[in-house]
């Protein structure tokens, strides 16, 4: 069993809430295209932690991670994919009207998990994390491979969990929301924010 289970839940609970890619990410795919291509988005965050647990767990992810070239490699990537989201919606407000625009449920669900993958696989910090604090919380005795592989659930759990929070109040403010004006500003600051991110996350800042 994994040590210290409450202090990991509240650790990884401070940590989704903490503002960044993925919150700019949820909060774009809710205004552009309502909850359900979110809780998409919010799918494939949750399948990029298992990944990056489960690498950690193999130890993969410390030898990437050593790599200065592939550690580049996957934070540039990163970088374009959160900088190419920022542009997306900056131009999006060039177009006429300001409502959603109607995506097929299937389609958009499925670029929509894409996105929420490929940020947080792009983002090395979840890395980081996953080397750095998943290791404090296995257990001294038993399976560690097996421990570890559930702190990565958990981890999952909790970063989705506090996502469809985040996403159903953003939902629940849509009246205000849907309003041109402010829709137009929430775009906007969200474009510009995963373009900052991007950059900063390209440039390894």
């Amino acid at each position: 069993m994994p040590t210290h289970l409450a202090v990991f839940l509240l650790t990884t609970w401070l940590l989704a809430m903490l503002p960044g890619a993925g919150q700019a990410l949820m909060l774009r795919q809710t205004l552009l295209n309502g909850r359900r291509t979110a809780w998409a988005a919010v799918a494939g965050t949750c399948t990029g932690l298992l990944i990056w647990s489960t690498a950690a767990a193999a130890g993969l992810s410390g030898l990437l991670l050593a790599n200065p070239h592939a550690y580049a490699l996957i934070r540039i990537v990163g970088g374009v994919v959160l900088a190419g989201l920022g542009v997306n919606t900056l131009l999006s407000l060039r177009r006429r009207g300001t409502a959603a625009p109607e995506v097929a449920p299937a389609t958009g669900g499925r670029r929509s998990f894409g996105l929420g993958l490929a940020t947080n696989l792009g983002n090395p910090k979840a890395g980081v994390f996953a080397v750095s604090l998943l290791p404090q919380f296995v257990t001294a005795t038993g399976p560690v491979l097996l421990s570890s592989l559930a702190l990565g659930v958990l981890w999952a759990v909790v970063t989705g969990c506090w996502y469809v929070v985040f996403i159903g109040t953003v939902e629940r403010g849509r009246t205000l929301v849907s309003r041109p004006a402010v829709r137009r500003w929430l775009q906007a600051i969200t474009g510009c924010v995963l373009l900052c991110l991007g950059a900063a996350v390209a440039a390894g800042v």
